[in-house]
């Protein structure tokens, strides 16, 4: 397939357009190989060019002029944790926004408003949401659940983690700075009282939600050394149609481990819906893939 091309210099003043490499079959399937078993991604065949895009500028930025020297620079060359870091954010930060899914967030907001009070008044909620890139998910949760503290008359009592494999993602996620095109489409009230302006069409989190937030890299193969238990709502949406279904089928486990018994796991619509777990109950929706956790498993 013909891929974009970037503009070269020859000599001052003169510039003349290099076409990228072509990826042969064989070295697709190495990189297939190399990122599914660092990540557990999948990248299907009709990604190819997605992947030669990224590949591409990437050798450009740094003068690499093969996708074999480059994946060896990525497995075993000077500086190959660094890089393999760098690529790695460029191929797994996807687009998101705030309250991308307003059914599955009426849900966290049902769930939460229908809790015993006395345990919202002694115990933090604690939630979690996998594959957060930059931030927006966790953010929505941290509104949502500071609207339902609000609206019981209770404390904010509520914690919210963030996680993904992406350095630079969560770096951009702690800032809590986004431009005014994230925002679009939100609630005028919401905006206000939630964002501050910071700079031109800039727009940062208020102080006191994001200090509610943390965010951790995480790679989701390695869930079970996550230092996450308990938790009451884990929030995990377009991040398992990356993943082979019997990867899926792992991460949700090891997911419904982290749960609080009477917790609440909420995926993307589509991504598991032929699964089910002995200590998970399917929530009734025809629009939200949820579970809760029993109270009846021995905890």
């Amino acid at each position: 397939m013909a891929m974009a091309e970037a503009r070269q210099p020859m000599h001052p003043g003169i510039w003349t357009l290099r076409p990228l490499p072509e990826m042969d079959d064989d070295q697709f399937r190495q990189w297939q190989t190399l990122l599914e078993e660092r990540t557990g991604m999948t990248l299907s065949p009709e990604r190819r060019s997605f992947l030669q895009t990224n590949l591409g500028i990437r050798m450009r930025e740094i003068g690499c002029e093969s996708y074999q020297a480059y994946y060896e620079k990525v497995v075993s060359g000077p500086g190959a944790i660094v890089e393999w870091t760098t690529l790695v954010d460029r191929l797994t930060v996807q687009e998101t926004r705030f309250f991308r899914d307003g059914e599955a967030f009426r849900l966290v907001s049902d769930y939460v408003m229908t809790r015993p009070r006395d345990l919202l008044r002694h115990r933090p909620l604690e939630a979690w949401s996998v594959g957060c890139s930059t931030g927006e998910e966790p953010y929505t949760l941290a509104m949502l659940l500071d609207q339902c503290m609000e609206q019981l008359a209770l404390p904010p009592l509520f914690g919210i983690t963030g996680s993904d494999i992406s350095k630079p993602a969560i770096q951009k996620a702690r800032d809590g700075l986004y431009g005014a095109r994230k925002l679009a489409g939100m609630d005028e009230a919401m905006r206000s009282r939630y964002f501050q302006p910071a700079g031109a069409d800039q727009w940062q989190v208020i102080p006191s939600v994001r200090q509610r937030v943390c965010f951790t890299r995480l790679n989701v193969l390695d869930l079970k050394n996550a230092p996450m238990h308990g938790m009451n709502i884990i929030f995990c949406q377009n991040l398992l149609i990356y993943f082979r279904r019997w990867r899926r089928r792992e991460i949700v486990k090891r997911l419904t481990e982290c749960l609080a018994p009477g917790g609440l796991l909420v995926l993307g619509q589509g991504e598991l819906d032929d699964w089910q777990h002995p200590s998970l109950q399917r929530v009734p929706s025809d629009n939200v893939l949820a579970w809760i956790r029993r109270q009846t498993d021995g905890e």
